[in-house]
């Protein structure tokens, strides 16, 4: 299978590279000024399972001009709108597109191009950075995929897709139950980006101050109200994982969110926060500390 993976940041360049180095027949979609480093230097995996450089088969825009199999969408959601249309020629009958992006609003964009069928679910789960120098630097462990058909069916071709998957150097996992599991993720970075970049800390900097833990419960309440109010609330047993990840002493988790922002980067605000806030407030949910984050994130955004 053909696969084209779109963007070679620290999301798309390491699970694509990933898929290359197990030999599989990957083509990356970049921009010139990546492919421009990426022919000089090669694609660089800095891992703790391992450090790989590659010499990956690149493309510009203007080279795809037929159909692949599969679509490996793995972009900031700020780059979303231009990669749709950089695509657009890779997406035939039979394609599958596999979003890694963050929060729905993708779904929605995907769907109104290209129609509901080529669209699945993803869910990725990597504590990764692209480094100035332009090396993918992979931060845990953890570096796990799932996905699925959207309906949580069982198709030949996500079996075909798991097939592909499997044994290439990271974790995969076929789920019937994606949405759910995208739900979910949008839930934990809302609350770990909001409270992270609101705060300006890690977990164990905010639980560690006055008044820390009872500020990422009320956040968390707010988010969890709106994904219920949103018809997909979380069950009783991951409310109670959550809570327990967000209240653990001394945690130095922080969302890529508030690593852009400490960067000075671009962040995914409008994605992850403005949009859960939007739906939220069309379903009567008040939600003012995701409020707050939001906008202050925003006149962070309008400054760069």
């Amino acid at each position: 299978m053909r696969v084209l993976v779109v963007g070679a940041g620290a999301t798309g360049g390491y699970f694509g590279g990933r898929l290359a180095q197990a030999g599989r027949d990957v083509s990356f979609l970049v921009r010139a000024a990546r492919a421009a480093h990426l022919r000089a230097h090669g694609l660089q995996i800095v891992s703790p399972h391992g450090d790989v450089t590659l010499q990956p088969r690149l493309l510009l825009a203007s080279e795809v001009r037929d159909p692949f199999d599969v679509v490996l969408l793995a972009v900031k959601s700020f780059a979303f709108a231009a990669a749709v249309e950089d695509l657009a020629p890779a997406v035939g009958p039979q394609s599958m597109i596999v979003p890694l992006l963050n929060g729905m609003r993708h779904i929605d964009g995907l769907v109104a191009r290209f129609g509901a069928a080529p669209v699945l679910g993803g869910v990725c789960r990597i504590a990764g950075d692209l480094a100035a120098d332009g090396r993918i630097v992979q931060m845990t462990p953890m570096h796990d995929v799932s996905y699925g058909e959207r309906s949580g069916s069982r198709s030949v071709r996500i079996e075909r897709l798991d097939a592909l998957l499997q044994g290439a150097g990271f974790d995969a996992r076929l789920s019937e139950a994606i949405e759910r599991e995208m739900w979910e993720k949008w839930l934990v970075l809302a609350t770990l980006g909001g409270i992270g970049c609101l705060m300006r800390g890690t977990l164990g900097d905010i639980l560690a101050q006055p008044g820390g833990r009872d500020f990422i419960g009320r956040f968390l309440d707010e988010v969890l109200a709106i994904v219920a109010a949103l018809g997909h609330a979380a069950d009783a047993a991951f409310e109670a994982f959550a809570r327990r990840m967000f209240t653990q002493p001394g945690g130095v988790q922080t969302s890529s969110m508030y690593r852009d922002l400490q960067k000075g980067a671009p962040v995914e605000a409008d994605q992850i926060l403005g949009d859960l806030l939007a739906r939220g407030q069309g379903a009567g949910v008040d939600a003012p500390l995701l409020n707050a984050a939001f906008t202050q994130l925003s006149i962070y955004m309008n400054r760069h």
